[in-house]
């Protein structure tokens, strides 16, 4: 093999090389990005009404009425989270970075209630 043809040879590894890379660290980061679990508002009740999980994952608060509003928050001393109005068929994540066991309400409607045990 000559010199130039080794060189061609490096150059196109080091070319794939990057290439996977690029491609994991961009699956991974889109990974990160995507909620791990997902909770549905539907006829005035959370659905389901009790998960666990670990700190640092998020819920994805789905909006499944088609003619309600709702308005998840959680008051705790250790994290406090305010989704605002939710129109339905919107999408709120809320990312949990402290343990322990946390009360979803909705502002809308008192009964409605999420308890979610992170860990």
């Amino acid at each position: 093999m000559t010199l130039d043809e080794a060189m061609r040879y490096s150059h196109r590894l080091f070319v794939v090389l990057a290439g996977a890379a690029f491609l994991i660290g961009l699956g991974t980061l889109v990974g990160l990005a995507l909620p791990q679990y997902t909770i549905s508002q539907k006829g005035r009740e959370f659905h389901p009404g009790e998960i666990s999980i670990k700190r640092g994952e998020t819920l994805q608060v789905v909006n499944d009425d088609a003619d309600l509003l709702h308005h998840a928050y959680i008051d705790s001393p250790k994290f406090s989270y305010d989704s605002g109005d939710q129109q339905p068929g919107s999408k709120t994540d809320i990312a949990f970075p402290a343990a322990g066991d946390f009360e979803v309400l909705c502002a809308i409607h008192p009964k409605m209630r999420l308890m979610v045990h992170v860990q």
